[in-house]
């Protein structure tokens, strides 16, 4: 039995670079809702902060989520993103308790 995986993800837009983060972001939550084994992919921006996103995400498995982790349009975002983000992404491996 596979066990359900959460990520939560802030990324940290460059000031200048807000409305390019938010449509690659746009783009990658497309794409990814469509890979097998995504339960939860949702995008939001924050209310004080314009520039931090948060991607919370549900998978039905940590191999769904290593497998989403090298497909090609994540790719394609992380050298789309890597001068647009303020600091690295942090990212969080969550497990429901209740």
């Amino acid at each position: 039995m596979s066990v359900p995986l959460t990520i939560v993800a802030t990324i940290v837009a460059k000031p200048q670079q807000l409305e390019f983060v938010k449509a690659q972001l746009l783009i990658v939550v497309a794409a990814t809702r469509a890979e097998e084994g995504c339960l939860q992919y949702d995008l939001h921006q924050d209310h004080n902060d314009p520039s931090v996103f948060l991607l919370f995400e549900n998978w039905q498995s940590r191999s769904h989520w290593e497998s989403h982790k090298v497909a090609p349009h994540m790719d394609a975002y992380r050298q789309a993103m890597a001068a647009a983000i303020a600091k690295p992404t942090v990212v969080h491996q969550l497990g429901k308790l209740v």
